[in-house]
C-alpha cells in the first residue's frame, strides 16, 4: 500500500440547482462532486503538488472501448513521450478496493497498454509495475516518467 499525504484543498464548490459542482482545473469546467470525483481532485492535486507531474500530461475520464463497450478511465498520466504511462482508478472512499476494482483496470490496461496501474479509494492507495505478463506490487508513485 502507498500511503498518500494530500495536500491543502483549494477546490472552488458551488451549489447549482441543488447539487454541489466542483470546478475541476485541468478540464476547465464545473463537474458534479460526487464522492469518486472528491477522491480524483484530491488525488491530481497529489500528482500535481507533491509528485510534481506535470498537469499537461494527465488525461482525466476519456473514453475508451473495450470491445464494443464504451467505458471511461479515471486519470491516464502520459510521459515525456506523450506515450500512456500510468492509468489510475478512483473509488469513492466507501468502496473497498477489492479484486474486482484491479480487475476493472486490468480491462482498461486491455485498450491502453501502460507501465503502472493505481488504484484509490482516498483512504487506501495500491500500484503495480507491469514486468512482462506479471504485476509487481510497488510501495512508491514512480517520479520519473
Amino acid at each position: 500500500m502507498i500511503k498518500i499525504e494530500f495536500p491543502q484543498p483549494s477546490f472552488r464548490i458551488k451549489e447549482e440547482d441543488g447539487k454541489e459542482l466542483i470546478f475541476d482545473e485541468l478540464r476547465k469546467k464545473w463537474i458534479k462532486l460526487t464522492p469518486e470525483e472528491w477522491v480524483r481532485q484530491n488525488f491530481v492535486q497529489y500528482l500535481v503538488q507533491v509528485k510534481k507531474y506535470n498537469a499537461a500530461f494527465i488525461g482525466i475520464e476519456k473514453e475508451i472501448n473495450l470491445g464494443e463497450l464504451k467505458k471511461r478511465f479515471d486519470l491516464l498520466l502520459f510521459n515525456n513521450n506523450h506515450q500512456p504511462w500510468m492509468m489510475i482508478e478512483c473509488k469513492a472512499m466507501d468502496v473497498d478496493l477489492t479484486e474486482n476494482v484491479l480487475a476493472q483496470i486490468l480491462r482498461y490496461n486491455i485498450s491502453v497498454p501502460v507501465q503502472f496501474l493505481v488504484v484509490t479509494n482516498g483512504q487506501y492507495t495500491y500500484a503495480w509495475q507491469k514486468s512482462g505478463d506479471q504485476l509487481i506490487s510497488i510501495d512508491e508513485l514512480p517520479t520519473d516518467y
